[in-house]
């Protein structure tokens, strides 16, 4: 990195001893940031909106799993909670956020 550096502020050749802007040391950064956002954050930021997405489309019968591995059918949505049917007369509420994805009948 230092070297990048070192070559970036050194005076071009047949220029004489012209210094660049200072502005220009800081431009490596920001293309580093701007990939990081294209490569981390937007991704990040896309999934979360599509599994927002998918849990307030849950309804009775949609088959789910939960981030504990618990399969199961809707049975009843609320606001934050929502009620599982893992067996015959069994029912479990879960909470709504720990719903992880909707299974494809």
């Amino acid at each position: 990195m230092n070297v990048v550096l070192a070559t970036m502020m050194a005076a071009p050749q047949g220029q004489g001893n012209q210094q660049q802007p200072s502005w220009l040391m800081f431009v490596p950064f920001a293309a580093i940031a701007v990939i990081f956002y294209f490569l981390m954050v937007a991704p990040t930021r896309k999934q979360q909106k599509r599994h927002q997405a998918m849990l307030s489309d849950l309804k009775p019968g949609d088959r789910v799993i939960t981030q504990g591995g618990i399969h199961g059918t809707v049975a009843g949505v609320t606001e934050s909670v929502v009620q599982l049917k893992i067996a015959d007369q069994v029912k479990v509420e879960v909470e709504k956020r720990s719903i992880a994805d909707k299974i494809q009948q």
